[in-house]
């Protein structure tokens, strides 16, 4: 028995010859460093048929104002307000819901109204403002979002379902040191619920 057919040398120049192209057998080098090119090129995906290079999408870009960076629609809402710089805290609050019920709803159930927020109309957030006057508190609401500002304070708050932004209330109780707001929320099926 030949050792040189044993050896570890000999069966990686074997394996590497297996393992060549067969356009490189033409360079039939016994150097392990020609075959170590070779070797290196094939690995598990290799396997199998050659893959297709798949098709870039590019998005449609609308003809608008061609001097714009970006479309209204890739801006989420309320973004215009956010100012990370500010360094005024935000106070507490707290989201509460309100359903209007009768004697009938509660002793007959005839209105099919249960105790979940699907049935409720009403939105009251409580914000609680320690050392402010009433005079110092800027509201805005819109559809989705409550924007508040103090001298010491800012509330930005993204409100979880929208409302009807032009009919709403709000009052300050100076002795809570509280601001509360109450908005009509306008939800896609409501008039499924309220039926």
């Amino acid at each position: 028995m030949d050792l040189d057919s044993v050896s570890p040398f000999s069966s990686l120049q074997t394996l590497a010859k297996l393992l060549a192209d067969p356009q490189e057998e033409d360079n039939d080098d016994n150097d392990l460093g020609s075959y170590s090119s070779s070797v290196s090129t094939v690995g598990p995906g290799n396997i199998g048929p050659a893959k297709q290079a798949e098709p870039t999408v590019t998005p449609n870009v609308k003809s608008g104002n061609s001097k714009d960076i970006w479309n209204s629609e890739e801006v989420p809402e309320g973004s215009e307000f956010d100012d990370i710089w500010d360094p005024r805290e935000q106070p507490e609050y707290e989201i509460l819901f309100k359903q209007q019920v009768g004697a009938e709803d509660i002793f007959l159930g005839m209105n099919r109204k249960d105790l979940s927020t699907a049935c409720c109309e009403d939105m009251l957030i409580k914000i609680k403002l320690p050392d402010t006057k009433s005079s110092d508190v800027t509201l805005d609401i819109q559809d989705k979002i409550l924007d508040l500002r103090t001298p010491k304070k800012k509330l930005l708050l993204h409100l979880p379902h929208p409302v009807d932004s032009k009919n709403g209330k709000a009052c300050f109780i100076s002795e809570k040191e509280t601001l509360e707001v109450t908005l009509r929320m306008k939800r896609e099926f409501d008039f499924i619920n309220f039926a």
